[in-house]
């Protein structure tokens, strides 16, 4: 509540539209009042409003997490559709030092920044988070809600003991007197502080977004990230497995391994990280007329034609013509059967994705975001590099004009 009448006064001054989101997750009866008091709330300020719920049979471990996936998901897709770049979220220091709290206890939670992507993948790509009120403490927005005469809602699951969401506001509360303490109080120790976003271009994509070479002077966090936006999931590796993997890299040692459904193959030359085809099948995706369809969480396609699916390049690579083959000539030989490659329905010769339709590799800007290298909402909306091809790779007439599918003569037989 807070955070809408905040940004309400700032969006009316430069004339941008509000819209408020609230999410159902179902799972109290009281939802039904609760979303008409959010309704009333949002009108109250000259905001528009949408409702949106978390549908389907609830998990019976893990209720938290899934309904946190759930509600970013939904407010992703929902952003999208009205054509916003930027979600703010009203998380409180207090939140910042309930998360420190639960990885110390050893959860698996994200760290909250004030300005960082959409956690919810693929529905989140392109999408930014910003929290303004991670320095204010929860008890500091409440008096001043009091003061202005505006309520709020007090979700009893909070007081939930089972969840560890609410152990860690237990553990914390001896320290919340507003009176003495104040945010710098929930400041994480040194070994847990968290991180500033790397800037530094330590990986790069490699063409037609089938992965990214990295830097063997690279960090935890950047591994972790190229490892997620090469193999298209949405799990960061932490742990062990983690510290290991980045020992090698950045040991100069020549080996080849996989981490978080992505495949690492270091060499004296270079550290190359892409889709590892045998973690989980690459699907095949029917492709509608004009709507965009996302394949393997990879790769968004759009095509104008009717008859087409989209299939992994894997055992058909000998069928490609002679063009396509030398695109992919730029493209490490491991990673070319994780590509997308385009069929008829009447079973004519696979072609590259990128011939007849419109491919925007989703891995770059995610990465891009991640790493903090977008700073302004303004630059959302800007072409980063690695999303497409470059023009003279796809500058051959017989590519353009979608020429004969005839197979080489000396065929690849991978």
């Amino acid at each position: 509540m807070a955070l809408l009448d905040l940004i309400a006064g700032w969006a009316g001054r430069n004339g941008r539209r509000l819209l408020a989101i609230t999410v159902d997750h179902g799972l109290n009866l009281d939802s039904p009042r609760w979303n008409a008091l959010c309704e009333a709330a949002a009108r109250k300020v000259g905001a528009d409003w949408h409702l949106c719920r978390w549908q389907g049979e609830k998990p019976p471990s893990g209720l938290p997490a899934a309904a946190r996936n759930a509600r970013h998901a939904l407010i992703a897709d929902v952003a999208r559709d009205a054509g916003a770049r930027v979600v703010l979220f009203a998380h409180t220091a207090d939140d910042v030092a309930e998360s420190d709290w639960m990885r110390a206890q050893g959860s698996t939670l994200g760290q909250l920044r004030e300005w960082g992507p959409s956690p919810a993948w693929p529905e989140g790509r392109g999408m930014m988070l910003l929290r303004p009120l991670l320095e204010e403490r929860r008890e500091t927005l409440r008096q001043w809600l009091s003061a202005k005469g505006t309520g709020w809602i007090e979700d009893p699951a909070n007081a939930d003991d089972r969840f560890t969401r609410t152990r860690a506001r237990l553990a914390l509360a001896p320290l919340r007197s507003p009176e003495d303490v104040g945010p710098s109080t929930f400041t994480p120790e040194p070994s847990q502080k968290r991180q500033e976003p790397n800037v530094l271009p330590l990986a790069r994509p490699l063409p037609i977004g089938a992965g990214f070479t990295l830097d063997r002077s690279t960090d935890a966090a950047t591994l972790a990230m190229t490892l997620l936006c090469a193999s298209g999931t949405r799990t960061p590796p932490r742990g062990d497995r983690l510290r290991t993997l980045l020992s090698r890299v950045r040991s100069n040692e020549v080996f080849t391994s996989t981490l978080a459904g992505a495949r690492v193959m270091a060499s004296q030359r270079a550290v190359v990280i892409g889709r590892d085809p045998g973690r989980r099948a690459i699907p095949e995706m029917a492709l509608m007329p004009d709507q965009p369809g996302t394949w393997d969480d990879r790769f968004e396609i759009t095509i104008s034609q009717t008859g087409y699916s989209v299939v992994p390049a894997s055992g058909r690579l000998n069928k490609l013509c002679r063009a396509d083959q030398q695109i992919l000539q730029g493209v490490p030989a491991s990673l070319r059967p994780t590509l997308p490659v385009l069929i008829r329905d009447d079973g004519s010769a696979p072609v590259l994705a990128w011939r007849q339709a419109t491919v925007l590799a989703l891995g770059p800007r995610r990465l891009s975001l991640a790493l903090g290298e977008t700073t302004q909402e303004c630059h959302l909306h800007a072409t980063i590099h690695g999303e497409t091809p470059p023009t003279d790779l796809l500058s051959n007439q017989e590519l353009h004009q979608g020429g004969p599918h005839q197979p080489p003569t000396n065929r690849e037989t991978r």
